[in-house]
């Protein structure tokens, strides 16, 4: 099983904006502390690392690349720096998932402690799923994927990127394992609409200015935002006032759909109301163009597929709680 770095970084795409401080020139892993107490010059602890049987070898050390060989001819591990306080780790190890991912633990411990590294990456291809699981079971947060990110055979291909700071909780702590969990964990979105009735039973919908389908009112939920006080705000912003929610209609899946991953999609409840409603409504302008009533069984063509499906359905019954899967009741086993 192998690992290898898909490129090598020249500059520290930290954001921070600061000059990044100069290395030291008897030990260039580390940031320049000379001429202050406690300037470090060299390694303080000599390898080699050990593991119960297995041990790892310093075989080369320069100003960029630090290698490590395994016994038993086992292969090698490779920290390489990509800028100050930073590097690239990457393995090219025979023995097995468990071999490399107490090889990568030994020489992440060391590049933090003794090279002065504050950061740690490992680049693999999204398809290797052993050497993701060796990352993520070595204490490195799945960050995202560089799409195109290496030429590999006049290739372009993607690149999925795992990091570790020096001051990450690691992977035997409660708080640790569940930071690194979530890194890897689906997150999907969730999205909360909300059905407006009038006294005849209409349909309140708004005339979106990104697409030609009348759309109900709500939207995407943001981060750390239950849904429900999604709904509301997302009301504030169109419609220029939260109206009261009453409870839940419908919990749909949705599959992917026109580069949208899937997602839950929750229908409230937000009334009866007088016709006279929409006098009392102010759309933004800018999302929301215009608002009208429609009546359920009219909805083809001026909706998506999706809501022309599902609302109606909702509507015949809107005192009970509809499971849908895209739109579709969700049946019990056997019926």
């Amino acid at each position: 099983m192998s690992a290898t770095s898909a490129r090598s970084r020249q500059t520290d795409r930290s954001g921070t904006g600061c000059r990044p401080a100069p290395s030291c020139p008897s030990h260039p892993w580390r940031r320049c502390t000379c001429g202050t107490p406690g300037s470090v010059h060299g390694v303080t602890a000599e390898p080699p690392l050990t593991d119960g049987e297995l041990t790892l070898r310093l075989s080369q050390q320069d100003e960029q690349v630090v290698t490590f060989s395994a016994s038993g001819s086992l292969g090698t591990v490779e920290v390489r720096r990509t800028a100050p306080g930073a590097g690239l780790l990457s393995w090219a190890l025979d023995g097995g998932p468990e071999v490399a991912q107490r090889a990568v633990r030994l020489v992440t411990e060391y590049a933090f402690s003794e090279l002065g590294l504050e950061r740690l990456q490992i680049e693999v291809d999204p398809e290797l799923r052993a050497s993701a699981r060796v990352a993520i079971r070595s204490g490195y947060r799945r960050e995202g994927v560089l799409r195109g990110g290496v030429l590999v055979d006049g290739e372009r291909r993607d690149v999925a990127v795992y990091g570790m700071r020096s001051d990450d909780p690691r992977p035997d702590t409660l708080l640790g394992w569940t930071s690194l969990m979530d890194s890897t964990l689906p997150k999907k979105r969730v999205i909360a609409h909300v059905v407006v009735r009038d006294t005849s039973g209409r349909l309140l919908l708004c005339q979106v200015s990104y697409k030609k389908d009348l759309e109900l009112p709500g939207g995407v939920v943001e981060p750390d935002e239950d849904p429900a006080t999604g709904a509301s705000r997302e009301m504030e912003e169109e419609l220029g006032v939260a109206l009261p929610l009453l409870g839940v209609l419908a919990i749909d899946w949705l599959p992917r759909w026109e580069g949208w991953g899937d997602a839950i999609e929750i229908l409230y409840d937000g009334g009866v109301h007088d016709p006279s409603l929409l006098d009392s409504l102010s759309p933004d302008g800018f999302e929301i163009l215009g608002l009208s009533w429609h009546a359920p069984d009219a909805l083809d063509g001026l909706v998506s597929p999706l809501n022309a499906r599902r609302l109606p359905q909702v509507l015949k019954e809107p005192s009970m709680l509809h499971n849908l899967r895209d739109g579709a009741p969700i049946r019990p086993a056997g019926d």
